[in-house]
């Protein structure tokens, strides 16, 4: 059963609510990879060393590839939902009909 959207009398299907988990995941990927470098207590220390450098430099260079994987996750994800709700809106599911938004 399909309920209705109050801003329009289209009905809103379940794969309009499973798009709207897809960009909660993506929300909280991007929210994790900007709120942990700030959280600066995390890592406000010296030990334990690793090769010489302290843990707060390490820490932070160790922070960069995993943010990056978490940013492409979060795009690739923004990819799919973003082709899946032009889908629902009767558009192509992807801007120029060749595969790119």
């Amino acid at each position: 059963m399909s309920h209705a959207d109050p801003a329009s009398d289209r009905p809103v299907s379940p794969a309009a609510r499973h798009t709207n988990g897809a960009w909660a995941v993506v929300a909280v990927l991007l929210a994790i990879g900007i709120v942990v470098p700030l959280l600066v207590g995390l890592y406000d220390r010296e030990d334990p060393a690793l090769f010489g450098f302290p843990f707060f430099f390490w820490f932070q260079f160790l922070l960069i590839p995993i943010v990056s994987l978490m940013t492409f996750i979060a795009f690739k994800l923004s990819q799919s939902a973003t082709a899946r709700d032009r889908e629902q809106l009767g558009l192509p599911p992807y801007a120029d009909r060749e595969g790119e938004l």
